[in-house]
């Protein structure tokens, strides 16, 4: 009797939104989302109370310097010591620090240079923990299901910036600045036993890396990007896309607002626009999981946003701003889980951590550092030229994506 060979059976992949180990990580990645909001919210209102505006804003930005500096060697840490146990070392550090200033503020009261102080190490923990962060999902779900994680992350940052406002009003309202800064403390502490729970993909044998000196394993990174066509493009263009996005779209939009004589009311509802729009965009993605052609409709949201980044300071309504604000969003979201998605696929497990940390460094570490820039330059000139120059950072983004064959061309694995 002869016997006969049984094919293996192909067992179809999970999606992503219903897997629960894809889902206690958007669990963990959102309560500790929303203690950030809520961190930054206690941290601005402590260094308003305590010094000038001017002074507020010094201190603000100051977490900004130690993440330009140090994010890309938080990189190299994440690929050689794993995403998840640095997310977890990374997270319990940022817990510790943000309860020691908690009791600080609660036995001193405030201070500019003791929020400086915990502004400044905090920035330089989240030069590691936001690389590692960034590369967890690869290491979590299938290839193909990145566009849909990258749309789940997405949501929850939506949701993150929702909640966090009331939360930290609230945490301030109960227990001063030492109850929001024990609030933000407590969310971001929650997510720790979580993360150790995830299930987390080892890397195929072809794929691990000789573990180097630092600088030899940023420099193996850097080749990574510039050997890839598709990486090295899409990383520049991630950076320019940033460096005109991120200043109008928050010290901006305060500007604008002033200007045009909103008030607080009429700036909520031009937020609440483009919060809408980038909702709509993650769970689009969420629940579709894929889009054809990617790289093609990254770089058509790209130059569409920078026009509609441009038009925003000329609408003198709060309505028709809000409508803008709502495209803004809605082209945004989809652009930056694209771009998101397209460089953990193009990066691979092993170079995810250098590779993300690449690409987010002007949006987490330099484009902070250019409010004050922008500031000066509204004072100076007005909001409609400074809006029009970061539409053209914008604009210049999309037509090297769309000038790009490589990128334009891209897909997302399926």
């Amino acid at each position: 009797m002869t016997a006969t060979a049984v094919p293996p059976v192909s067992v179809p992949e999970r999606a992503a939104h219903r897997d629960p180990n894809v889902l206690r990580w958007l669990g963990a990645y959102t309560s500790s989302a929303i203690g950030d909001s809520v961190y930054f919210i206690a941290l601005s209102w402590a260094a308003v109370q305590a010094g000038t505006p001017a002074q507020a804003g010094i201190v603000t930005a100051a977490g900004a310097v130690p993440r330009a500096l140090l994010m890309l060697g938080g990189g190299v840490v994440a690929d050689r010591y794993g995403p998840r146990r640095v997310v977890v070392g990374s997270g319990t550090a940022r817990c510790a620090l943000v309860l020691a200033a908690a009791g600080l503020l609660l036995a001193t009261g405030p201070g500019l240079w003791t929020l400086g102080v915990v502004a400044v190490l905090f920035g330089v923990v989240d030069a590691v923990f936001l690389p590692a962060a960034g590369a967890l999902p690869v290491r979590i779900a299938a290839p193909a299901q990145l566009a849909r994680v990258q749309g789940m992350r997405g949501f929850a940052v939506r949701l993150a910036t929702v909640l966090g406002g009331p939360l930290g009003g609230l945490g301030v309202a109960l227990g001063g600045t030492a109850g929001a800064f024990g609030l933000a403390a407590l969310l971001i502490g929650v997510s720790l036993p979580v993360l150790l729970t995830l299930r987390v993909r080892e890397l195929p044998p072809g794929e691990r890396t000789e573990r180097d000196a630092v600088l030899a394993e940023l420099r193996d990174g850097f080749r990574r990007i510039g050997r890839d066509p598709v990486l090295r493009v899409l990383v520049v263009v991630i950076a320019l896309g940033d460096l005109g996005f991120v200043g109008p779209l928050n010290l901006g939009l305060t500007l604008l607002a002033e200007q045009r004589g909103w008030g607080s009311s009429g700036m909520g509802w031009v937020l609440g626009g483009f919060g809408l729009g980038a909702g709509a965009a993650s769970l689009l993605l969420t629940v579709r999981g894929r889009v054809p052609r990617a790289g093609l409709v990254l770089a058509v949201a790209e130059s569409a946003g920078a026009l509609a980044v441009g038009g925003l300071a000329q609408v003198p309504a709060v309505a028709g701003a809000a409508g803008v604000a709502l495209l803004i969003g809605l082209l945004a979201g989809l652009g930056g889980a694209l771009s998101g998605a397209l460089v953990q696929a193009a990066a691979g497990p092993a170079y995810a951590g250098r590779v993300t940390s690449a690409s987010t460094l002007v949006s987490f570490g330099v484009a902070p550092l250019t409010f004050p820039l922008v500031g000066a330059a509204v004072e100076r000139w007005g909001t409609g030229p400074v809006f029009t120059v970061c539409a053209a950072l914008c604009a210049l983004s999309g037509l090297l994506a769309l000038c790009s064959g490589a990128l334009r061309h891209a897909e997302l694995p399926h």
